[in-house]
C-alpha cells in the first residue's frame, strides 16, 4: 500500500533540501519524527523518534539506500522480524517559478504490510500531511529571512 502527501512550497529546492538533509534539527520543526539522529547517506543508519497521532512515540533505525542531493531521500525499515517492509520517500520536484513540491509517503508491504496500512494509513497520513505543513512554513520563513519573497504560484 502507498500513502503519500504532497505539497507545494513557496521556497527554492536547495532550501528545502537543507533543512532536510539537517537531520539533526529536525526536532525543531518537525512533528512526525520528534528526535532524530544519523546521516544522510548510502548506507547510513538513522535513529528516529516517529510520533503518530494517538500511538506511542516509538524509535525506529531505517537504513538509507538511495539519496541525491535537492533531489530525494530514500530509506528502509523492517519490522516484525520482517514481516512488515517499509520503503520511505522524500521527493523534491523544482519548478521553474523557483518553488517546489514536496512528496513525503510511503510504500507499507511484506506478509502483515496490508494488515498495519489498513490499522495506521490514517495515522500516516496525517504525520506526512503534518510534517509537510511543518517543512513548508520553516522552508518559506527561512527563504523569506534569506531575503527571498515567495512566488506567486506553486
Amino acid at each position: 500500500m502507498r500513502v503519500e502527501h504532497r505539497i507545494g512550497i513557496q521556497a527554492p529546492v536547495e532550501t528545502v533540501w537543507d533543512i532536510l538533509y539537517d537531520i539533526e534539527r529536525w526536532h525543531e520543526w518537525n512533528p512526525l519524527y520528534t528526535q532524530a539522529e544519523g546521516k544522510i547517506r548510502i548506507g547510513g543508519q538513522l535513529n528516529l523518534t516517529l510520533a503518530l497521532e494517538g500511538e506511542t512515540p516509538r524509535v525506529i533505525q531505517p537504513v538509507v539506500f538511495e539519496w541525491v542531493p535537492n533531489d530525494q531521500i530514500h530509506w528502509r525499515l523492517k519490522m516484525l522480524g520482517g514481516l512488515v517492509l517499509n520503503t520511505r520517500f522524500l521527493e523534491l520536484e523544482k519548478l521553474d517559478t523557483g518553488s517546489t513540491i514536496v512528496s513525503n509517503g510511503e510504500l507499507i508491504g511484506g506478509l502483515l504490510g496490508p494488515t498495519i496500512a489498513r490499522r495506521l494509513g490514517r495515522k500516516i497520513y496525517r504525520g506526512f500531511q503534518g510534517m509537510n505543513e511543518a517543512l513548508k512554513a520553516r522552508a518559506e520563513a527561512e527563504w523569506r529571512a534569506q531575503g527571498g519573497a515567495p512566488t506567486s504560484a506553486t
